[in-house]
C-alpha cells in the first residue's frame, strides 16, 4: 500500500519533469527543434515519468487525467485534491528552474518569448479565435484521456500503456500547439502562467475548464460503452 505522501511526491517530481521538459525544450531550444520537437519532448516527459514512477502514484501529472480517471471510476475521489495540489506545485517548481534557466542571458525576455504560455484568440500561436481553441483543448483532451484509460484496462497489452501515453501525448502537441501551444493539463497551463502574468493569467481559466470538459467526458464514454461489465 503506497502512502498519500509517496504518491503526491511522486505525482510533484513527474510533474515537474513534464513541464521543465516540455516547456522547457519550448522556451530554451524552441528554435532549434521547432514544434515537432516540442511535441516529442512532452511525450517523452510523460513516457520516461510513467516507467518511472506509475507504480507509485499511477503517473497523472495532470489534474484533467485524475479526473477523468475518477470519472471511469479508476481513482479514489478522496485523492484528487492532493494530487491536484502535487501536480501544480510541481509545474510551478518546475516554471521556476527554466525561467532561472533562461534569464540567464541578458537578451531574454518573459513578454517577448511567451514562456510557452497557453492562449486563445489573439494569443493563440496561430490567431485561431476561442471556438477553434475550445474545441480543440476539449477533442485532443477527451481522445488522450481515452487513450490512458483504455492503455490502462486490465484488459490492454501489459507493459505498454507508457508508450501508447506518451505517443499520445506527442501527437496532441502536433496538432495542437499551432491552436493553443497545446495544454490538455491545466497544471502545464498554470506553472508558466504564474511567471509569465498579464494575458496568460487572464486566459488561464481557459486552459482548467476545457481540458476539464474533455476528460469528463472520455471517462463518462469509456466507462459507458467499453467498461468490462461485471
Amino acid at each position: 500500500m503506497v502512502s498519500i505522501q509517496k504518491k503526491m511526491a511522486a505525482e510533484f517530481f513527474g510533474t515537474f519533469w513534464l513541464v521543465f521538459g516540455g516547456c522547457g525544450s519550448a522556451v530554451l531550444a524552441g528554435n532549434y527543434i521547432n514544434n515537432t520537437g516540442v511535441a516529442f519532448a512532452f511525450g517523452l516527459t510523460v513516457l520516461t515519468m510513467a516507467f518511472a514512477l506509475g507504480h507509485i502514484s499511477g503517473c497523472h501529472l495532470n489534474p484533467a487525467v485524475s479526473l477523468g480517471l475518477l470519472t471511469a471510476g479508476r481513482f479514489d475521489r478522496r485523492e484528487l485534491g492532493p494530487y491536484i495540489l502535487s501536480q501544480v506545485l510541481g509545474a510551478a517548481a518546475g516554471s521556476l528552474a527554466i525561467y532561472l534557466i533562461a534569464s540567464g542571458i541578458d537578451s531574454f525576455s518573459l513578454a517577448a518569448s511567451g514562456f510557452a504560455c497557453n492562449g486563445y484568440g489573439e494569443h493563440s500561436p496561430g490567431r485561431y479565435n476561442f471556438l477553434a481553441c475550445a474545441v480543440s483543448e476539449i477533442v485532443l483532451t477527451f481522445f488522450f484521456l481515452l487513450v490512458i484509460i483504455g492503455a490502462t484496462d486490465k484488459r490492454a497489452p501489459k507493459g505498454l500503456a507508457p508508450v501508447a501515453i506518451g505517443l499520445a501525448l506527442a501527437l496532441c502537441h502536433l496538432i495542437g500547439i499551432q491552436v493553443t501551444n497545446l495544454s490538455v493539463n491545466p497544471a502545464r497551463s498554470t506553472g508558466p502562467a504564474i511567471f509569465h502574468g498579464g494575458w496568460a493569467m487572464a486566459q488561464l481559466w481557459f486552459f482548467w475548464v476545457m481540458p476539464a470538459i474533455g476528460a469528463v467526458l472520455a471517462g463518462l464514454v469509456y466507462r459507458g460503452l467499453f467498461e468490462e461489465k461485471r
